[in-house]
């Protein structure tokens, strides 16, 4: 899978860009949280007043009404923090999960975008890793902000103020000392960050490896593969814990220099208090100011430490969903795309080349035409090109030269969905959602009707045995399906094609998991699905290739040869040579 550099900057534009559409709940929040830390580093400065007014105060004697005065205001302080406090609380409640909302929607959106090939390289549970990543590291990185960040910035800039108006070289020394912790933090969150990054992939790794197992559950039991694909994930986990053991210890040597700092400060500091006091210099209750504000900036900046590395890990987790949603879509509409309006379903394909990253040549001015309503079977051996013909018809790729024509308009010109609207597939091996049989066939058409889903049941010959289910129609089919057979299955795809009813239809051998007697009802099925359609039809099976006007055979990428099963039988090419092999069927 392609990948684009991405950096911090770029995972935060894209943050920021889901938090504006909602500014009113993220002004509300920092309002919150900036009242509560303005607050917070106001108190200090009172308490000093009050320490000093009550060493100034005789024992035995009522306090003082300053003394009472100077409380009044620190309760009102702390009952303003305790306010804004909730105002942060209850609009950060609101505001992240709305953002976060969002995140997966248009992650979710914006993957689903991707091309047939991004599908092909990429593992499904590592995709919703990821998605689920980007929103988690949103919320980390917002709650770092509103709790530690903002207050620790505000919280700074009152206590340098309030040092620096008892003592000016108080305040220098501890700008400067502030300083270099945050700076040490933030060297230290870099030299910390690759390991990071290299964490969060093999944690999709594992995933990844953990979701392939899981999904061929089935198929490993019968190759016995279960100690092998044992020790394929253990290998994977023990990458992922490797990284995970070097990024604690990381942590562990930031956090051990981080704590000898501030106790050198602290000690520093009352040495130096206590020597200006005893000079009469300093009073008890600037003492206490200074530790009191030392107390709140060591709490803010021992969390700080953790909140760079928790803000390493949220950008290294958001990354590889960044990534993709930087990355741009292979397969894209047009600024100028117009919807495909089928009329009569003439499909032609003028002069196609295309090949797989320039190496793989598939296909190679490929030139075929089907008129309306004409069925066409393609054959020809494996790896001719019958099913990239197919892909391109749907546009899951994008030609390299050439064009393809439905009713004289360019495929490459109209809008994915309305070109897609306008085929019905039946693949040979459908892939079902893990939904009811009733969701199962309604996808066809989403707005139908129960009955109408119902008649096409019937018309599929499926409605007998989905009756047989437990649940009828509202009988769940397991993970892909898992829990019907595969002419089960492909019945149900039939049911759906009928149910889409759209004017060109494309069936890559849909008989091919049937036994005889479903075959039977099925081509019956299909007699009404193909009535005044276009049809393009992968075959295989001589049952299948009767019901054609004209079969085409592909060869390296290129049309060899035309004509129906008689003309073609005659004339001892590789049509003929394949329908020997076969000796009464055909097989490619």
């Amino acid at each position: 899978m392609r990948s684009v550099r991405i950096t911090n900057w770029d995972i935060f534009h894209v943050l920021l860009r889901h938090a504006l559409r909602h500014r009113w709940g993220a002004l509300a929040t920092l309002a919150g949280a900036s009242i509560a830390a303005v607050l917070e580093t106001t108190v200090p400065w009172y308490y000093r007043q009050f320490i000093d007014v009550l060493g100034a105060t005789i024992p035995g004697i009522s306090a003082s009404a300053d003394a009472f005065r100077i409380l009044g205001i620190i309760i009102f302080l702390n009952f303003g923090a305790w306010c804004g406090r909730r105002l942060q609380g209850f609009a950060s409640s609101e505001f992240q999960p709305r953002v976060m909302a969002d995140l997966e929607r248009e992650s979710f959106s914006y993957v689903l975008g991707h091309s047939y090939k991004f599908f092909s390289d990429a593992f499904a549970g590592s995709l919703v890793r990821k998605v689920h990543r980007i929103s988690r590291a949103f919320e980390v990185i917002v709650d770092e902000v509103q709790y530690q960040f903002l207050p620790l910035a505000i919280i700074l800039i009152g206590a340098t103020i309030g040092l620096g108006l008892r003592h000016p070289t108080f305040a220098i020394v501890f700008v400067l000392w502030a300083a270099m912790v945050l700076v040490l933090n933030y060297v230290a969150s870099r030299w910390k960050l690759r390991i990071d990054v290299q964490r969060a992939s093999a944690d999709s790794a594992v995933t990844a490896a953990l979701s392939d197992a899981l999904t061929n559950a089935i198929t490993i039991k019968l190759f016995t593969g279960a100690s092998y694909e044992t020790d394929r994930f253990g290998a994977a986990k023990d990458t992922w814990r490797t990284l995970q053991s070097w990024a604690w210890r990381r942590g562990e040597i930031i956090s051990s220099v981080q704590a000898a700092l501030m106790m050198g400060i602290e000690f520093g500091f009352l040495a130096w208090g206590l020597s200006r006091w005893s000079q009469g210099l300093l009073s008890v209750g600037d003492i206490v100011l200074m530790q009191a504000y030392l107390g709140i900036i060591f709490g803010k900046l021992w969390d700080i430490g953790r909140s760079f590395r928790h803000m390493v890990e949220a950008l290294a987790d958001a990354r590889e969903m960044v990534e993709i949603l930087e990355l741009p879509h292979d397969v894209r509409d047009q600024r100028s795309a117009k919807p495909l309006r089928v009329k009569r379903g003439g499909i032609v394909f003028r002069d196609v080349s295309f090949s797989f990253q320039k190496k793989r040549v598939v296909l190679d001015h490929f030139v075929l035409s089907i008129a309306p309503q004409e069925k066409v079977a393609l054959v020809g051996p494996s790896g001719a090109g019958k099913s990239t013909i197919t892909k391109l018809l749907f546009r899951l790729h994008d030609i390299s030269s050439g064009s393809i024509l439905i009713d004289g308009q360019d495929i490459a010109k109209v809008t994915q969905e309305s070109l897609r609207d306008a085929i019905a597939l039946v693949p040979q091996e459908p892939i079902l959602f893990h939904r009811t049989l009733m969701e199962n066939i309604r996808y066809g058409r989403r707005d139908a009707t129960d009955d109408e889903v119902i008649t096409a049941a019937r018309q599929a010959h499926c409605d007998a045995f989905i009756r047989a289910c437990p649940q009828g129609y509202e009988t769940y089919v397991g993970e892909r399906g898992v829990k019907l057979s595969g002419g089960e299955r492909q019945r149900i795809a039939i049911a759906r094609a009928i149910l889409r009813d759209a004017p060109i239809l494309v069936l890559d051998e849909a008989t091919s998991s049937l036994d005889s007697e479903s075959e039977q009802l099925i081509q019956d099925a299909l007699r009404v699905l193909m009535a005044r359609k276009t049809v393009m039809v992968i075959a295989h099976r001589l049952s299948t290739i009767m019901l054609m006007d004209r079969i085409v055979v592909v060869e390296a990428g290129r049309v060899t040869a035309t004509g129906t099963h008689e003309e073609l039988l005659a004339g001892r090419g590789t049509y003929r040579r394949l329908w020997d092999i076969q000796a009464g069927g055909f097989i490619a």
